[in-house]
């Protein structure tokens, strides 16, 4: 027999040697409650319980008795994800995009008669109207059109800008699975507040303003310049494609913001994941990091589902401006660049970079979230730990091995650089089969020339 102090009882018992070991379970299908909400709790209860966690800190400063004995949780530290990237959501909200509601509680939900929605579907069927018209003489002009296919390059391009628009109802649709990460963001704040005993920091805030102010800026003005040095100049025909083109870079900032957060997530967690282990505790505090991690996985696989279609139909709307576009620009080499050549240009490097981004950021958080965690539990000294500590060590290394935590777009494809490498290789092998096609077709001087010369003979 031994004596121990129990923190929960705030006494000394008596603890057998032989005491059988408990099981620690993951589960990461409950909602954590956390332990610092004092909820209809009496005053002495609280701040026992409190004391409670205060004193189970392992591996991170001491708090102030101040600190510990705080009844509640500023709301603005329950939903630092959310709120880190709030401007992005609210433009998102502004142009009918994603029509989420924030609940009293403190939680965000997808609701179907709500004003949120209302306002979307407004939007939505006012830019459909819009849309509608510009596309009617877009698909005259092309009737009228004249000429070889890669003189008709443009007027082709400017359908198929229209298609963004498609990106609304797609997002209604899965409006619910992207809240339901939100609210999973929050229930995993919850439980890293409860492990280590604070906030989980992202300081990303100022990035999510930047991308919402800049990205519709950057994208007004080179729609601006497309029109300018393409075609004809029309304030009325300008302003849909500046819409359209503002959702399609913000949904690409919005991926970017996703795929950050769970890189710098990861990141913290695997510092502090090596912090606790400086001091010797309980195996029981790894264990409480591989529920983390997990959590964390399960974020990562369903940042990909949650918008898998719509990124999936973003990927191939890009790819298919890119070869547009490049091809536009490689027709007329043999004839000289011109200034209408300068909005293929622009067209092409920004459809470029934004495919980039999108495959660039989910790799890299692929990365963080699984190969860089692996990294530092491979680092990890065992000698001077338990056996019980060791184990849960394995088990940790053993769940980031069977968990796979890349971005995978609803089962269509993993989003990673070797996706952007397939898409330029078989963008490539298309530029290539239709410049053979356009050198194999004769110029039209040469044909009536041919055709002369064969009548005469």
């Amino acid at each position: 027999m031994s004596l121990y102090f129990n923190a929960d009882t705030m006494r000394i018992e008596r603890s057998s040697v032989h005491e059988p070991k408990r099981n620690r379970n993951v589960f990461l299908d409950v909602k954590p409650i956390a332990d610092d909400a004092n909820v209809n709790v009496p005053p002495r209860q609280a701040a026992r319980r409190n004391a409670t966690v205060f004193n189970n800190r392992v591996g991170f400063p001491p708090l102030t008795p101040k600190e510990a004995f705080v009844d509640a949780v500023p709301a603005d530290q329950t939903c630092m994800v959310f709120e880190s990237s709030k401007p992005i959501y609210l433009v998102l909200r502004a142009i009918g995009v994603l029509p989420y509601t924030r609940l009293p509680s403190g939680g965000t939900a997808f609701v179907l008669a709500s004003p949120s929605m209302t306002y979307c579907v407004l939007f939505f069927l006012l830019l459909t109207v819009y849309i509608a018209f510009i596309l009617l003489n877009r698909i005259e002009i092309v009737r009228t059109l004249e000429g070889r296919f890669e003189e008709s390059v443009i007027a082709y391009l400017f359908i198929v800008n229209i298609l963004p628009i498609l990106i609304i109802p797609l997002m209604w649709y899965e409006s619910r699975k992207v809240v339901s990460v939100v609210n999973g963001w929050v229930d995993f704040e919850t439980v890293y507040r409860e492990t280590t005993g604070r906030a989980l920091e992202l300081r990303l805030r100022t990035k999510a303003q930047v991308i919402a102010i800049l990205l519709p800026i950057l994208c007004s003005l080179s729609v601006a310049i497309t029109h300018v040095t393409m075609v004809d100049f029309k304030l009325l025909q300008v302003i849909p494609y500046c819409v359209l083109d503002t959702i399609t870079y913000m949904m690409g900032g919005y991926w970017y913001m996703a795929c950050e957060t769970l890189s710098i997530t990861a990141k913290i967690l695997a510092e502090d994941f090596q912090r606790a282990l400086r001091h010797v505790g309980p195996a029981a505090k790894v264990s409480e990091y591989r529920s983390l991690w997990l959590r964390l996985s399960k974020l990562a696989r369903d940042t990909g589902f949650s918008t898998c279609y719509t990124f999936t139909f973003i990927c191939l709307y890009l790819f298919f401006i890119i070869t547009l576009s490049i091809y536009g620009l490689m027709s007329q080499i043999s004839d000289g660049f011109g200034v209408k050549d300068i909005g293929l240009a622009v067209t092409a490097f920004c459809s470029v970079g934004l495919l980039f981004y999108i495959c660039d950021e989910a790799h890299y958080a692929s990365f963080n979230v699984r190969t860089n965690f692996q990294k530092k539990l491979l680092m990890v000294e065992l000698s001077w730990m338990n056996t019980d500590a060791q184990t849960e060590i394995n088990m940790f290394l053993r769940a980031t091995e069977m968990n796979p935590s890349s971005i995978n777009l609803g089962g269509f494809f993993d989003v990673n650089r070797t996706l952007f490498k397939s898409l330029l290789a078989t963008m490539v092998t298309y530029l290539v089969v239709l410049l053979q096609f356009q050198i194999s077709i004769p110029d039209e001087p040469s044909a009536m020339l041919m055709h002369s010369n064969s009548s005469h003979s």
